[in-house]
């Protein structure tokens, strides 16, 4: 996967940014820039170079993953990069740092090692522009995508009485690998009952009963980028209230999708899910943001929220993600990977929404 065309991109931020130099330390953003995937590195980007600072654990890894992404960066091995970096700043005046990451401790040394420099907080620089994808990022999280619906399918049997959330958990983990998966995408979520009611909810021992509502939020990382998409199923016939529970929040995600096109404001995604579901007199069992991108990270700009300032714009990938969590009674939310197309959306997961599962 080349990287030149973003170091490019960033050149042109730099310059507009009054900036005489960038000092990188978030790895993925490093990974992103350079193509190196180790867990030392500090990336100093100049106006007339270019220079990835690690130790000699990774000499050799970060000289061949740089010349694998095509980036013209120079590859400095050091026990002290902070020194290391000091030195070479030279003749640069501003010199800014990831507001968002750089610690207090590191500020401080820089400080000392470069009287002459001005330290320039930066917020959210490069994973504005890690929001839109190229096509290499899109393949890979088709892909992911891919690999996660083919192994929800292929464990789906599983899901009867008796099985426990970890188990499916588990299963559906090493499935994904077998087909091809680097890992999963983040800590898959199997939630009956009372539990799925809790967004975040981990899978413990709760085997499911019939009559569950079970959500599944699952994804899968493949050539470092990730999926993440959620299916919710109950066990059996479901009651009057869960039939109703599934439908209002598949009307509100089909809303919300069909909002999604370049231009469109991630105010109003959001809110076209949040309205289908207070319409539905369920404003208040709906508390989280209704979408996230998702790349490099799980979590990554634009924010589909009811605060978020973020705009859609052509190759932006996003999650639609509403649901209703009833307490005891159980929740429902259903998620998909969309990709924003130059005329629209193009959904990358492809699971079928058919909740029912005989018991």
């Amino acid at each position: 996967m080349s990287v030149a065309s973003r170091l490019q991109r960033l050149d042109a931020v730099l310059e507009e940014s009054d900036l005489d130099a960038l000092l990188v330390t978030n790895l993925t953003n490093t990974r992103w820039l350079s193509g190196f995937t180790g867990s030392n590195g500090h990336l100093l980007l100049c106006r007339n170079t270019r220079r990835l600072f690690t130790d000699s654990r990774y000499a050799e890894q970060a000289t061949a993953e740089l010349g694998e992404s095509d980036a013209d960066v120079e590859v400095v091995i050091t026990r002290d990069p902070i020194e290391a970096i000091g030195g070479a700043l030279d003749g640069h005046a501003r010199l800014g740092l990831e507001a968002d990451h750089v610690t207090w401790a590191t500020q401080r040394r820089l400080a000392d090692r470069t009287v002459d420099v001005e330290l320039v907080p930066v917020d959210e620089l490069i994973v504005g522009l890690r929001s839109v994808k190229d096509a290499d990022e899109i393949f890979r999280m088709e892909s992911a995508a891919a690999v996660a619906d083919e192994s929800l399918a292929a464990v789906i049997d599983l899901m009867r009485p008796g099985t426990t959330e970890r188990a499916f958990a588990a299963a559906l983990d090493q499935t994904m690998r077998e087909r091809g998966a680097d890992d999963p995408a983040f800590e898959t979520i199997v939630a009956a009952g009372p539990n799925s009611a809790r967004p975040h909810a981990r899978p413990g021992e709760r085997p499911f009963v019939a009559g569950d509502l079970v959500v599944v939020d699952v994804g899968a990382t493949v050539g470092g980028y990730r999926s993440d998409m959620t299916r919710t199923f109950v066990l059996g016939a479901p009651t009057s209230e869960q039939q109703r529970q599934l439908e209002v929040v598949r009307s509100a995600q089909r809303a919300g999708i069909d909002a999604i096109a370049p231009g469109a404001t991630c105010v109003d995604v959001d809110a076209a899910c949040r309205s289908v579901i207070a319409d539905a007199g369920w404003s208040e069992a709906f508390g989280h943001g209704a979408g996230h991108g998702v790349g490099l990270d799980i979590h990554e700009l634009p924010r589909i929220n009811s605060r978020s300032e973020d705009v859609l714009v052509a190759d932006m990938v996003v999650t639609v993600e509403p649901g209703v969590y009833l307490g005891d009674r159980g929740g429902v939310r259903w998620e998909d990977l969309v990709l924003v197309t130059a005329t629209g959306r193009r959904c990358l997961t492809g699971s079928p929404y058919d909740p029912v599962v005989a018991v």
